[in-house]
This record gives C-alpha cells, structure tokens and sequence, in this order.
C-alpha cells in the first residue's frame, strides 16, 4: 500500500473520484490487507487505466460510513464522478479475484 496515493481528507477524495479511480480500502491492523501487500504493485502495473489510491478506514470512517464501506479490505471503484463498481466485503481477496473485479467494470 505504500506506493498508493493515500487520501487522508474529503478534498482529495472528491478530486480523486473525477478521474478513473480504484478507492482500497484498508487499515494497518488487517491482516487480510497486510497480503494486500504481496500484489497490490502487480495489480496497478497491470491495469494503467486506474489510478490506486489508499483510504485508511480509521482515519476516514465518516466516509466510510456514507460509503457503506464496513468489511476491509474493500475496493471502490470510480469513473469521472460516478462509482462504477465496489467489491466490499470482509472476506481475504486474492489478486485473481480483484483484477476480475477491475475487468467486468473495464
């Protein structure tokens, strides 16, 4: 997740979602977000149309609230304003299940 934009305030969220983007949404104690870790570079190298941004849920729960976002890690995605897609739950996701995730909104 370190390499991800992380937005940390409702401006950057706002500026965020008028591109093509995918919100991660996670927390430092997780360890399902932690295995996030092993392929989340390989998951944005391989789909350059998005741009990856990293939300801590904790510091963001507000958002998180408005956005129904209560299992982590959780995905949401956006397109010039509008969500287009959210694979949210509180399950582990593997890099296969999320870029099948990323293709059905392509």
């Amino acid at each position: 997740m370190d390499n991800l934009t992380k937005i940390s305030d409702l401006q950057a969220y706002e500026q965020a979602i008028q591109g093509q983007a995918m919100l991660v949404f996670s927390t430092t104690w997780c360890p399902d977000c932690h295995f996030l870790k092993t392929f989340i570079d390989d998951l944005v190298a391989q789909n350059p149309q998005w741009t990856f941004y990293y939300i801590d849920r904790d510091e963001m729960v507000d958002l998180c609230i408005d956005l129904d976002i209560m299992g982590i890690p959780s995905f949401v995605a956006y397109r010039n304003g509008q969500e287009v897609g959210r694979y949210v739950d509180k399950l582990r996701k593997t890099q296969q299940q999320i870029q099948a995730f990323i293709d059905q909104i392509a």
